[in-house]
């Protein structure tokens, strides 16, 4: 259930709404968690438009975009690392419209420690995530075989 945050000056994406829509479920597709409301609903991503003056380079550039993706420990492998950075600069640019900004894009992927991942007021360890979704997964599977819908 990771959580996206992007930063980039104001005006840069012409749609922030579905650019935090498609890096959450982009994130979500690459993790290959269950598609389950556990994880479809607390996937989330923020798009924090700032102004310009207050981002700058060395040179003085304002053209800059961070994306700060924060998951459970061990969340991604090596293999996933890769495609979470490539998929998400891929959206930026697309995004944005601005093929210059793939040059100028940092993804960052932070590890919450164990007990350091709080959903529905609770820190979760791994394990806890596990069982919960696991627990969710048999409540669908059984409503699924009663014939109620969830």
């Amino acid at each position: 259930m990771p959580m996206i945050d992007i930063y980039a000056p104001s005006g840069t994406f012409a749609d922030p709404h579905k650019l935090a829509a498609d890096a959450a479920a982009t994130v979500k597709t690459v993790e290959q968690v269950p598609d389950i409301p556990m994880f479809r609903q607390n996937t989330a991503a923020f798009v924090h438009e700032l102004p310009a003056a207050g981002i700058s380079d060395v040179d003085g550039g304002s053209d800059h975009v961070r994306v700060q993706v924060l998951t459970n420990a061990g969340a991604l492998d090596r293999d996933k690392q890769l495609a979470v950075v490539a998929q998400l600069t891929d959206l930026v640019v697309e995004a944005s419209a601005n093929p210059g900004l793939r040059d100028r894009t940092w993804v960052l992927l932070t590890e919450a420690p164990p007990g350091g991942w709080g959903l529905k007021g609770h820190a979760h360890t791994n394990e806890e995530l596990v069982t919960a979704a696991r627990a969710e997964i048999a409540g669908l599977q059984a409503a699924a075989g009663s014939g109620q819908q969830t």
